[in-house]
């Protein structure tokens, strides 16, 4: 977009009632936010089915959480 353009658009959005210009910085700022909190949920709900699939299919290597841990603290030099 063009700075003439990024102005005409800045123009225009003032034009706008003081509530209209209040949703679109609000939108405009969410957009900067990344994915909505309902956007990451459904992107979780997907991995946890991907995931209970694998297991399900045998794919997924399980691994028990007590060498997990002991390892994790043995790299932490706990």
């Amino acid at each position: 977009m063009s700075t003439v353009d990024l102005e005409a658009l800045e123009n225009a959005a003032m034009a706008l009632s003081e509530s209209e210009r209040a949703k679109l910085a609000s939108a405009l700022v969410a957009s900067l936010d990344g994915p909505s909190e309902t956007e990451v949920a459904k992107a979780w709900d997907i991995e946890i089915c991907r995931r209970i699939n694998e297991i399900e299919a045998g794919k997924a290597q399980l691994l028990d959480v007590d060498d997990v841990l002991a390892k994790a603290r043995a790299r932490l030099g706990s």
